[in-house]
């Protein structure tokens, strides 16, 4: 498989319990916590693998929402040690013939459903292309296997067998077409201007995009570069969101802690005083 910038070859093996003395396996869905849904896929785990410590990252990723669920892995995954196993379910086309899957990447897995959740994870600048297997192995499921809960019957007691030692090549074949949401990297035209777009909006309102700093350097923000969204020059750069400014522009930019650039507003929603939404295009120039 070919990584982003050309890279090839085989992604490092990550071993689970040389990294990690209990196995950490966490959780991501839109199941909310009124059901017996995530208390399900804790007690497969659990079943399997008694050690396991299970962390919830959410289950309030809006139903059926990819692109919510892809974003919020991405903030989370990070923060999480070398080794930890995620588990994100929202699977609105589960029972059908889209794929299970299992990501291997530098030093973490992903198990889910190959419907572009994994996109933004697997995207990454800086890290070799992943490695990716098809589960095909049943001897790992859960049984029987309900067709609309491959969460519990699939992803889970996969994720277990993995806490437990299992090797990738043993739950699955590999592949090299998974199914992917628009690319993360901005596009440059010839004249310098970036185009981007706003990839998630969070719960205060705030519009993330999907600019780096290496897409938008601290230079070009000292020699004026300015943004436009719908219909708005923004052209104000803060650090902080209550940093004290010459400018009073109650809308502004920021660079958030999962290190995209937000545009915000002061005490507000940005998003509202936008009439913003998710996918709306971002010019910078």
């Amino acid at each position: 498989m070919t990584g982003r910038r050309g890279e090839k070859g085989r992604t490092p093996r990550v071993a689970i319990s040389p990294h990690l003395r209990v196995p950490l396996i966490t959780l991501l869905t839109d199941f909310g916590t009124a059901d017996y849904f995530v208390s399900s896929l804790k007690g497969v785990i659990l079943s399997i693998n008694p050690l396991a410590r299970i962390v919830d990252i959410t289950h309030d990723i809006p139903p059926q929402d990819i692109e919510a669920a892809a974003f919020t892995l991405l903030g989370a995954c990070p923060s999480f040690p070398a080794g930890t196993i995620h588990v994100a379910v929202v699977d609105p086309t589960v029972g059908s013939s889209r794929r299970a899957i299992l990501i291997r990447t530098r030093d973490r897995f992903f198990v889910g459903p190959d419907n572009g959740i994994f996109s933004y994870v697997s995207d990454s600048r800086d890290e070799p292309a992943p490695q990716i297997f098809q589960l095909t192995n049943e001897q790992y499921f859960h049984r029987p296997v309900s067709p609309t809960f491959n969460g519990r019957d699939v992803f889970a007691p996969v994720a277990a067998a993995l806490s437990k030692g299992v090797k990738p090549e043993d739950v699955g074949t590999q592949v090299s077409d998974p199914v992917r949401l628009p690319p993360l990297t901005p596009t440059t035209s010839g004249s310098g201007q970036i185009n981007a777009r706003v990839i998630h909006i969070d719960r205060f309102g705030n519009c993330v995009t999907n600019i780096t700093q290496k897409d938008l350097t601290t230079k070009m923000i000292a020699d004026g570069a300015k943004l436009r969204v719908k219909g708005k020059l923004v052209k104000s750069f803060r650090k902080y969101f209550a940093e004290e400014t010459r400018s009073h522009d109650r809308i502004f930019a920021v660079w958030g802690s999962a290190g995209f650039l937000e545009i915000v507003a002061s005490n507000g929603s940005a998003a509202k005083l936008l009439k913003a939404s998710r996918g709306d295009p971002v010019v910078v120039y």
